[in-house]
């Protein structure tokens, strides 16, 4: 029993390789998953979660690097709104909140969201990062998600440096050092099934391959 985050360069494959890892482990992904947690939690619709994901990114940053200092008045005074409310600070917290409950249930995959951070120090967690070269990364896009090479190579390039710059905007530019994480894969040098052997390796002595 354990949980297994994965981080990743944009392009890398994580969201591809958490489903073959949940499901040669047999275990619970948690991509989409969580921001209907949330947003169930703030009794609003996901929609203005995944509004919150995308415009409020810097507010999340600056949670995982232990640098926002929760108002609980607010928090707890938003959570008390029958209508339902969040915005970014109700937000970083109910994801932390989602974060631990989903650890605590074990046998779980989270996808991003800074479970790196959240969980750094739980017990029976592997935190696992991919990494690509660039143009490789460009390609995945291209071929798993239907994007011509021109606008594949444009999100690759903006949704990199828009993350590089919001670390480094809240202090935090170390998500890509490998002393984070159990395991440094390279997208570059190996399948898809290749790295799911070696994650569910590192959680399991015994793990069936499909």
């Amino acid at each position: 029993m354990a949980v297994i985050t994965i981080s990743r360069q944009f392009g890398a494959g994580g969201k591809t390789l958490g489903k073959l890892v949940s499901k040669n482990l047999g275990y619970t992904l948690f991509d989409e998953e969580i921001i209907q947690k949330v947003a169930a939690m703030a009794k609003v619709s996901t929609s203005w979660v995944k509004t919150i994901e995308r415009d409020g990114e810097g507010r999340l940053q600056s949670f995982v690097a232990g640098l926002l200092p929760f108002r609980r008045s607010f928090v707890e005074k938003a959570l008390e709104n029958q209508q339902g409310y969040i915005d970014e600070e109700v937000y970083v917290d109910m994801l932390q909140k989602v974060i631990v409950q989903i650890a605590e249930e074990n046998n779980a995959v989270i996808i991003g969201r800074g479970g790196q951070y959240v969980l750094a120090d739980s017990n029976d967690v592997y935190h696992v990062f991919l990494v690509a070269r660039k143009q490789d990364r460009i390609k995945f896009m291209e071929e798993n998600y239907n994007l011509p090479r021109m606008h594949a190579e444009q999100v690759v390039t903006r949704q990199s440096r828009r993350r590089a710059n919001l670390y480094k905007k809240f202090g935090r530019e170390d998500f890509e050092k490998p002393y984070h994480y159990h395991l440094v894969l390279n997208m570059s040098k190996m399948s898809m099934t290749q790295a799911a052997s070696y994650v569910c390796t590192l959680v399991s002595s015994a793990c069936p391959i499909v």
